[in-house]
């Protein structure tokens, strides 16, 4: 059960780290903005012995002029995850860019994808868990009017364990 929870733990982290690049147009600038300040959520971690609560909080700051930063801590069972990073827009590539942090060893990077005023980062990453064994991570985590959203899996490709939540946060 440990080594399903640092998988979760991996997920999680890989969702919630964002981070971002320079110079960015004020339109782009603006709409990031609008998630600074303190997020929760709760949801149900499913597909383990037992569906287990899970619970996150985010903190969105300013950091230079085209970016934001967040810090994130989310709670499972007795483990919790830590994650901090930047959102920002690259003007060069014309996308939004979001990379992460986390205090269990796992960093990851995304591209943002606008539609309407959201946008959605998607992360598909194949790892391997503490103790050698192969797992495929999959997570989104979409910024909208109503919040922010994570979706993510955890695929254990040795035993075919899949492990999901759903996460969605609203401002505290």
């Amino acid at each position: 059960m440990r080594s399903i929870l640092k998988a979760v733990v991996a997920a999680v982290t890989l969702c919630l780290l964002l981070a971002g690049s320079a110079q960015a147009g004020e339109p782009e600038v603006a709409l990031l903005r609008t998630y600074i300040g303190n997020w929760g959520g709760t949801s149900v971690l499913v597909g383990g012995d037992q569906p287990e609560k899970f619970s996150c909080r985010l903190k969105i700051s300013q950091n230079r002029k085209v970016k934001i930063n967040y810090a994130g801590r989310c709670s499972l069972v007795n483990m919790n995850l830590s994650v901090t990073g930047t959102i920002g827009f690259n003007d060069k590539q014309n996308r939004y860019e979001a990379t992460m942090r986390s205090n269990v060893g796992f960093s990851g990077a995304a591209v943002g994808v606008k539609r309407g005023d959201n946008i959605t980062f998607t992360l598909n990453e194949k790892q391997n868990d503490r103790g050698g064994n192969a797992m495929t991570i999959g997570s989104a985590i979409e910024l909208d009017d109503n919040g922010i959203t994570v979706d993510f899996s955890v695929e254990f490709n040795r035993s075919g364990q899949v492990l999901t939540t759903s996460v969605p946060f609203q401002r505290q």
